[in-house]
């Protein structure tokens, strides 16, 4: 997403887990900064990334990371939320600190599923394919063979253990 937002000329702020990756957003994708989330430092670093404030925000985490950018998010910005993978595996849901954000700010946040605009995936995927092949659209994939690896690799994707997509190849 924050290489769609970049080819629109927006200024890029990605959240990653660890150096290599926030080193991979910044040098290889574009983006403007990337705070490592697993530095133990993450309010302090959005805050540095994001002088002027969030204007959107696309979570696909939820959680931790989703409090700490509400504290960044400017009037009337927005949060298309396509996933919440930092709860998938807990029992104990994360209780939003910062909810008071959404009425100051007048956030607007919205489920997104892909799904919902299937009138529109002809399109996306004609300009998608046209940005891979001219290069300027990256991306990664993290691929495990067999399926007896499934559980393990699914199980290391909400530890962010994954270097972009996962995948399992079946034989």
């Amino acid at each position: 997403m924050g290489q769609l937002a970049k080819l629109r000329g927006c200024r890029v702020v990605g959240i990653a887990g660890g150096p290599t990756k926030c080193g991979y957003c910044v040098t290889d994708l574009g983006f403007d900064a990337c705070v490592d989330y697993k530095a133990g430092r993450l309010l302090e670093d959005l805050q540095a990334a994001t002088a002027q404030g969030v204007d959107v925000y696309f979570d696909n985490v939820g959680g931790e990371i989703l409090d700490a950018v509400l504290t960044r998010m400017n009037p009337y910005s927005r949060i298309p939320l396509c996933g919440t993978i930092s709860q998938y595996d807990t029992l104990q849901p994360y209780g939003i600190r910062n909810f008071r954000s959404f009425l100051v700010n007048r956030i607007m946040l919205q489920g997104f599923i892909v799904s919902d605009r299937k009138q529109v995936w002809p399109q996306a995927i004609a300009e998608l394919t046209q940005a891979v092949s001219e290069s300027k659209l990256k991306y990664r994939e993290s691929v495990v063979e067999g399926l007896d690896k499934a559980p393990a690799a699914f199980i290391s994707l909400l530890k962010g253990g994954n270097f972009g997509k996962q995948l399992v190849k079946l034989s």
